[in-house]
């Protein structure tokens, strides 16, 4: 049984705590964001995705992570995802041009499989630096901002129907 400070053969690498939380404008933010390296999902990923929509929007959206479409074009909600997300605002009379789409987590984690990168999900400690690193920042700059809150149910989709 290893010991609690040997490294464990195969486990992730766990980022360093958070000590500073990045403050400024937007674009500062996104600045920040792109240079991060708080953990280590920048390395295999193809760009950051930090977030899309006016600046003035009133509603903010944020989601889990990006995928793969959202990596090789560096927007969110891009993918097939972003397209049941957009089908979905339009029924609720939604535009997503006037939202501020983004994520928690700014790369997307994947696992290379051939030619496709299947999706993993990020770890507590990839989540707790990219999400609690950033979110603090997005709500003091909701602060100023003041939308109207959009909360994603913390559900999975299936796909199916009920009913």
């Amino acid at each position: 049984m290893p010991r609690p400070d040997d490294p464990v053969r195969g486990a992730p690498r766990l980022a360093r705590p958070v000590d500073d939380v990045p403050e400024g404008s937007l674009s500062a933010l996104r600045r920040q964001a792109a240079g991060c390296r708080r953990c280590p999902l920048w390395r295999p990923a193809n760009r950051t995705v930090f977030g899309a929509g006016p600046a003035g929007a009133r509603t903010l959206l944020v989601g889990e992570q990006p995928g793969d479409r959202e990596d090789l074009e560096g927007k969110p909600f891009v993918g097939p995802a972003g397209q049941l997300l957009r089908r979905a605002l339009a029924e609720a009379g939604l535009e997503p041009a006037s939202l501020y789409l983004t994520n928690t987590v700014k790369h997307f984690k994947f696992q290379p499989r051939g030619k496709r990168r299947l999706h993993q999900r990020a770890n507590a400690a990839e989540q707790a630096a990219c999400g609690h690193g950033w979110l603090p920042s997005w709500s003091g700059w909701i602060r100023t901002w003041s939308p109207r809150w959009a909360r994603w149910p913390q559900t999975r989709c299936s796909g199916r129907r009920s009913g």
